[in-house]
C-alpha cells in the first residue's frame, strides 16, 4: 500500500474550499482520493473591469490549478475515484476530458453530485465575465505565463502562482466548458450512505456522512488483505447534516486523516464571543443539534466526542455575525456576505428570519447566484440526509429549514444574477446580499462591493483562511467595513485520541505538520506521517489472505484422512474475486475422478519399492550406489531399461519406455498414500 499526498489544505476557509488530495495505491489498483481546484491562484487575476487599485495583478483571463487532475494524468491514469464533498469534484471535468480517463471510475455521494454539479455550472459562468472582457481564453501559453512577464509581477503574486515545486506553470489550465462537465456527471457513479459498491470484484467501497456538510462523507476502503478508512473534514455534531458516523469505521486497518480543524486556531475568536451570549432562538438551534441520549450508548468517550461545545461554539459564531448585520442595518448600511458554505448560509438565513420576526426592522435579502433557487430548492427535498433534528422538523410538518418562511413572507428574494428582470423593482437598499465568490474576484460579490465600498456604514463578512489584503486590493481604499469569520472546518486535535481509541486503528497517517502538535506518549497504533509530494508505503498487514470454498464444492470433496488431525482432499476450482473476497467455485468443466492420476505423498521405502517391482515381474536390483550420501537407487533391467533414484525427500525415475513406466508408477501407487 503506497500513498502519496498531492495537496494539503490550509487553514481557516481554504480547508474547506480547497481539500487535501492523495493518490492510493493498494492491490495494484490506483485511487485518487478527491480532486478538488486550488483556487487561491484566482487571487493573482484583477477582476473585471478594472480599477485604478489593481498594480501588481494579472489583468488575463484567469487559469486554474488542480494538482490531483495534473499528478493523475502524469502518474498514467488511475483506476477510481473517490469523492468526498462537493468541493472535492471541482476539478473532475479536468480529469475526465483527458482520453485516458474517459472510463474511470468515480464515485460521490447523491447530494454532493448534484451541489457539486451546480457549483462547476456556476464557476464556468461566473468565468465567462473574463471572456466577454478578454475574448476567449487561447489554448497556448499566454503572455503573462512567460518567464519575463512572470518575473515583473511582485513577490507576493509570483508565489500566489507558484507556491511551490510542484505547481508548474505549464500545468494552469484553461477551464473546462460545459460539455465537459456533462461529460463527467456520465462517469459518476453517485452513492446513498452506508451503501456498498464493489470495485473491480476487489474492493469494497461505503461513504459514511463526516457531519461537516450535506452529502459529504468519509469512505471505507475494504480489500482482500487491508481496510482503509479515508477521514476528511469531519464534525462529530451537525445543526443541518446528518452526524458523523463513527460506528462504521471502526477496527479498520488504517486511518487516514486528510484534514485537520482551524478549530485549533479559533481561540482568539472564542475569546471575543464569551462576551455575545446567545439569545433564545440561537440556544435553541444548539440544543436541538446535539446527539440525543437514546439510551442506545452512554458510553463516555462517544459522549465526549458528541458533547455540544463544537456545535455551541458554532452557533454562537453565527449568531454573533446575525447581530452584527442587524447593527449595520440599524445604522443604514447594506451587508455583503460573500461565503461559500451552503451550511453556514442556511443557519444565518435561519437565525436571521427570527431576529427580523421578533423586531420590528424589514429589510429585503437577496439571494443572487446562479444556482440559488434550485440549490434552496433541493435543501428542502433531502431529509435522509439532514440531522435528526432536521428529520423531526419534517414529521412534525415544520419546515426544515427557517428561510422556508422568509421565502413564504415576501423577504427572501432568489436571482440568477445582477441584471435579472425583477431584480431593479424588488432592490431596495439598504439590504442583505448572499451572493458568489468567496475569492472577490468572480460573480456579483465584485461589482456589489464595488458599489459600497466607500460607505462606512455597510459591512462585508469573509471567511477567515484567505489573504483578506490581497483579496482587498483590487477595491481600495476603503471605508467599508470588514468582519472576518472562521467556522466549524473538522475534527479538534483534543478529540483525536478519543477518536482513534474508538475505532481502533492498526496504522494512522498523519500530515507532517500535526507531528509537533501531537504527544508523543504511547499507543496502540502506530503513527505514519505524510508531507505534499511525497511517497510513502505501508507494510503489509498480512502475506496471506483467507479463501472462501463454496458451499456445492464443500459437499463433492473426498477427504483422506493423513493422520489424527489432518484430512487431505483434490478438487478442481476456479479462483475468483467478489466483493473484496475471494472464493474457489466449481469449474465449468469436472474431469471425471475415476480416471484421473492419484497424487501421491510420503517418503518411498527402498525395499518396499523394490519387492512391489519384482511382483510385478520386473527384474530389478539394487545399484551399487553410495549410501552414506543418503542416496539408494533401483536398476531395472527388464521388460524395459530404468532407474529409480530416492533419497529421503526426493524420488526421481529414469525411463523412456511406457510400458516400464506405467509398471513402475503401479508399484509406487501400491506402497504410497494418494488423493
Amino acid at each position: 500500500m503506497k500513498l502519496t499526498c498531492l495537496s494539503t489544505s490550509g487553514g481557516g476557509g481554504s480547508s474547506y474550499h480547497s481539500p487535501a488530495s492523495h493518490l492510493l495505491e493498494m492491490e495494484g489498483l490506483r485511487f485518487l482520493l478527491d480532486c478538488p481546484i486550488d483556487l487561491s491562484v484566482l487571487a493573482a487575476f484583477s477582476p473585471v473591469p478594472h480599477t485604478s487599485g489593481e498594480g501588481g495583478l494579472i489583468r488575463a483571463v484567469p487559469r486554474y490549478w488542480s494538482p490531483a487532475a495534473a499528478a493523475a494524468a502524469k502518474a498514467g491514469g488511475v483506476d477510481a475515484v473517490i469523492v468526498s464533498s462537493a468541493m472535492g469534484m471541482l476539478g473532475l471535468p479536468f480529469l475526465t476530458r483527458l482520453p485516458g480517463f474517459a472510463n474511470t471510475k468515480i464515485y460521490v455521494t447523491e447530494v454532493a453530485a448534484r451541489i457539486g454539479k451546480l457549483m462547476m455550472g456556476e464557476l464556468v459562468e461566473m468565468h465567462r465575465e473574463f471572456i466577454r472582457y478578454y475574448g476567449p481564453d487561447m489554448d497556448g501559453l499566454p503572455k503573462w505565463m512567460e518567464g519575463e512577464k512572470l518575473n515583473e509581477l511582485l513577490p507576493v503574486f509570483q508565489k500566489t502562482v507558484t507556491e511551490d515545486e510542484g505547481k508548474d506553470l505549464i500545468s494552469l489550465m484553461p477551464l473546462y466548458s460545459p460539455g465537459n462537465i456533462e461529460e463527467c456527471m456520465q462517469t459518476i457513479q453517485p452513492v446513498k450512505y452506508g451503501e456498498e459498491v464493489c470495485l473491480n470484484g476487489i474492493f469494497v467501497l461505503k461513504a459514511s456522512s463526516s457531519g461537516l456538510e450535506l452529502g459529504n462523507s468519509v469512505w471505507t476502503i475494504k480489500g482482500p488483505r487491508a481496510s482503509i478508512t479515508y477521514l476528511p473534514s469531519s464534525v462529530f455534531v451537525s445543526a443541518h447534516a446528518l452526524d458523523f458516523d463513527y460506528s462504521s469505521l471502526k477496527e479498520n486497518d488504517v486511518i487516514l486523516f486528510s484534514d485537520l480543524s482551524s478549530l485549533n486556531d479559533m481561540d482568539e475568536d472564542n475569546e471575543k464571543l464569551d462576551e455575545h451570549a446567545m439569545d433564545e432562538t440561537a440556544s435553541s438551534l444548539c440544543r436541538h443539534s446535539v446527539l440525543r441520549d437514546d439510551g442506545a450508548d452512554a458510553d463516555e468517550k462517544i459522549l465526549f466526542l458528541c458533547n455540544s461545545d463544537d456545535i455551541t461554539e458554532e452557533i454562537e459564531r453565527i449568531s454573533f455575525i446575525c447581530s452584527c448585520i442587524i447593527s449595520a442595518i440599524k445604522s443604514g448600511g447594506s451587508v455583503l456576505i460573500p461565503i461559500g458554505r451552503l451550511g453556514v448560509i442556511l443557519l444565518l438565513l435561519e437565525l436571521l428570519s427570527e431576529t427580523l420576526h421578533s423586531s420590528s426592522i424589514k429589510v429585503p435579502i437577496f439571494m443572487v447566484s446562479e444556482t440559488a433557487a434550485e440549490l434552496i430548492a433541493f435543501t428542502n427535498a433531502l431529509p435522509e440526509w439532514l440531522c435528526k433534528s432536521r428529520q423531526e422538523k419534517l414529521f412534525s410538518g415544520e419546515a426544515l429549514f427557517g428561510h422556508v418562511e422568509l421565502l413564504k413572507e415576501g423577504k427572501l428574494f432568489l436571482f440568477p444574477h445582477l441584471h435579472s428582470k425583477g431584480l431593479l423593482a424588488a432592490w431596495k437598499e439598504p439590504c442583505i446580499v448572499f451572493c458568489p465568490h468567496w475569492s472577490l474576484r468572480l460573480g456579483p460579490a465584485v461589482h456589489l462591493l464595488r458599489r459600497w465600498r466607500a460607505d462606512k456604514r455597510c459591512l462585508l463578512v469573509l471567511e477567515q483562511g484567505n489573504d483578506a489584503e490581497l483579496s482587498l486590493k483590487p477595491f481600495m481604499p476603503l471605508a467599508i467595513r470588514v468582519l472576518e469569520c472562521s467556522f466549524l472546518s473538522g475534527v479538534r486535535a483534543a478529540k483525536i485520541d478519543t477518536l482513534l481509541g474508538m475505532l481502533k486503528p492498526k496504522f494512522v497517517m498523519l500530515p507532517e505538520g500535526l507531528k509537533s502538535r501531537y504527544s508523543a506518549k504511547e499507543r496502540p497504533w502506530s503513527f505514519l506521517y505524510y508531507s505534499k509530494g511525497k511517497t510513502i508505503e505501508l507494510p503489509n498487514f498480512q502475506e496471506d489472505f483467507e479463501v472462501h470454498l463454496a458451499t456445492d464444492v464443500a459437499l463433492g470433496l473426498q477427504p483422506r484422512q493423513l493422520n489424527e488431525t489432518t484430512a487431505v482432499a483434490r478438487l478442481r476450482t476456479k479462483l475468483y474475486v467478489s466483493s473484496g473476497q475471494y472464493q474457489l467455485a466449481a469449474a465449468e468443466k469436472q474431469s471425471d475422478q475415476s480416471k484421473r492420476h492419484l497424487l501421491h505423498r510420503d517418503a518411498v521405502d527402498p525395499d518396499h519399492l523394490l519387492l512391489a517391482l519384482q511382483e510385478k515381474g520386473m527384474v530389478c536390483s539394487f545399484a551399487a550406489d553410495d549410501k552414506t550420501a543418503g542416496e539408494r537407487s533401483v536398476l531395472i533391467t527388464s521388460p524395459g531399461y530404468a532407474l529409480v533414484k530416492i533419497t529421503s525427500n526426493r524420488t526421481v525415475i529414469y525411463c523412456d519406455d511406457e510400458r516400464t513406466s506405467k509398471h513402475i508408477y503401479d508399484a509406487l501407487s501400491s506402497i504410497c498414500n494418494g488423493i
